[in-house]
């Protein structure tokens, strides 16, 4: 089963240009509100329509401006969830299901199906009033999934629910991706539940795909700052590379070998990739290490993101601390660290003007 889309726009005044493909995969449109990744999911579905481009499910265009190909949402195979589920009120959690196919053939057979793989069994004569958030989303796929699909579009579908049952309804939807093998396409602005989720990512920014890959490419090795800055890069720097080392803040810092670009850069680091170290502040230090003291301490769950100042040379950074790891090194009793910016883990991005 493979999406490809390749299409652009206006919605009113905003405009969008977005090139996205998935296979039998998990993909995950990530950014912030108004990036534009609703307005992707209903033109997929045939509930919006492009100026120009093409949409193609499983090899068969469903969309196609130059052939004049635009097929109404009901004959493209797609299934679709959003946020409001908005389930028939007054309709059994069964009929709400199997609304227009109860008099077909294979209804009987496909809410047996459906009830079971979704878990909804006990719950044929119920209300949507008489579920938990919970059990309706899982009403909600059955009824985008109860019609053979080639794609299933969700849009933040788990947002209004707690933590415990949005982890609940994320392992199940891995696992409904595994079992029904079609490309799923989740929208979502919460950067945690993109990396849990995700096969692929497309990351989205006013209307655009800025980039799109692995969960472990995109995350790993953002395309452009823009992007680095979307995916939670917290340490970002201009500045010049000079074959194998860049100046921060009047540091020279060795970069990866195989980084690839020249003149003008953006270097970031993630906050995690940041190492303080037991090295003496005071003999000499390793490369890419400086003196820094600690100027913030924000404690969160089980990790500790700190905000450290150079004593010297060097620039200000955040570093994020392991809750184990920062009882180990006792941070909270000394404020003086050699920080380490690790040559594999710089991330070196070439500018782009956005």
């Amino acid at each position: 089963m493979t999406l490809s889309a390749d299409f652009s726009g206006r919605a009113g005044e905003f405009a969008y240009d977005v090139s996205i493909t998935a296979e039998s995969e998990l993909l995950v449109l990530y950014g912030h509100s108004g990036a534009g990744k609703t307005i992707t999911l209903r033109t997929i579905a045939g509930l919006a329509r492009p100026e120009q481009g093409t949409i193609a499910l499983n090899g068969r265009a469903v969309f196609d401006s130059d052939a004049s190909i635009d097929l109404p949402p009901q004959e493209r195979r797609t299934g679709y969830v959003v946020q409001d589920v908005a389930l028939f009120p007054h309709l059994t959690v069964r009929r709400n299901v199997l609304i227009g196919i109860e008099q077909s053939a294979e209804a009987a057979q496909r809410w047996e199906q459906l009830r079971a793989t979704l878990h909804l069994e006990g719950l044929d004569e119920r209300r949507p009033s008489q579920l938990s958030g919970g059990q309706q989303q899982r009403v909600a796929l059955a009824r985008a999934l109860v019609r053979p699909v080639d794609v299933l579009l969700l849009d933040e579908p788990f947002s209004a629910l707690d933590e415990a049952l949005r982890a609940d309804l994320r392992r199940e939807l891995v696992r409904l991706q595994r079992e029904f093998q079609i490309p799923i396409v989740f929208v979502t602005h919460d950067l945690r539940e993109a990396h849990l989720l995700a096969d692929s990512v497309a990351v989205m920014d006013e209307g655009r795909v800025l980039q799109l890959g692995s969960r472990d490419e995109v995350f790993g090795q953002p395309s452009r700052r823009r992007v680095a800055e979307l995916t939670g890069v917290r340490n970002l720097f201009e500045c010049e590379c000079d074959g194998e080392r860049v100046t921060i803040a009047g540091m020279a810092f060795r970069l990866p070998s195989d980084h690839g670009a020249e003149g003008t850069v953006d270097v970031g680091i993630r906050s995690e990739r940041a190492n303080l170290r037991r090295f003496d502040p005071d003999e000499a230090l390793p490369e890419n290490c400086f003196v820094a003291r600690v100027v913030d301490d924000l404690a969160f769950g089980n990790t500790h993101t700190l905000r450290l100042q150079p004593e010297a040379t060097g620039p200000s950074i955040e570093v994020e601390v392991a809750a184990r790891p920062y009882e180990v090194l006792g941070v909270a009793g000394r404020d003086r660290w050699v920080v380490e910016l690790p040559p594999e883990d710089l991330i070196v991005m070439a500018r782009t003007g956005d």
